[in-house]
Formats: structure tokens, C-alpha cells, sequence
């Protein structure tokens, strides 16, 4: 499994146009791409501005191909005005 945690901080004011974007990707990303098995968006209560996705693949060509997908454009096209990336961090399940 090929495992993405991306990280973001919502602009200001911005937080639920943020959410309903990353709904958008994450809800096509699991009914749409045959290699997504799990994409969570969630959110810090810590930090309410905070929003991280969890996401998980069969592998890195089936991420490859989310980030080639329409759903995955609209996000592209639209987070930058509602969010900041902080950081996205990728990892593979070791076989045991």
C-alpha cells in the first residue's frame, strides 16, 4: 500500500468552502479510481483551521493516476485560494 498524509491550513473565513472541495476529491477518489482504497479528510480539533488528508493507495502508479484524474484537477484548480499546504508526507506498508 502506498500511503499519502497531506496537510493543510485553511485561509481565513475559508474552512468550509476548503472542506467541500476536499469532499469533492476525496468522495470521487474512492468511487471513481480502482487503486484508491481510503481517502479521509479530517480535521485538527486542535487546531480547527487544520485540515489533514489520509490517503491510501495500491500503489504509487495508482496515486500517479489520482493525480491525472478530473475530480483531482478541480481540487488543484481550487485549493490555492482556500488553503495553504503545509506539508505531504508519502509512506509504503512494509511487507512483514
Amino acid at each position: 500500500m502506498f500511503v499519502v498524509i497531506a496537510e493543510f491550513e485553511a485561509a481565513e473565513g475559508r474552512l468550509d468552502d476548503f472542506l467541500a472541495t476536499a469532499a469533492d476529491d476525496a468522495r470521487h477518489s474512492v468511487a471513481d479510481e480502482k487503486g484508491c482504497r481510503q481517502f479521509d479528510v479530517v480535521v485538527d480539533d486542535a487546531e480547527p483551521r487544520s485540515v489533514i488528508f489520509y490517503e491510501v493507495y495500491d500503489d504509487r502508479a495508482a496515486f500517479d493516476a489520482h493525480l491525472a484524474t478530473p475530480h483531482f484537477a478541480r481540487f488543484a484548480a481550487a485549493w490555492p485560494a482556500l488553503a495553504e499546504e503545509k506539508r505531504v508526507r508519502f509512506a509504503v506498508r512494509q511487507s512483514s
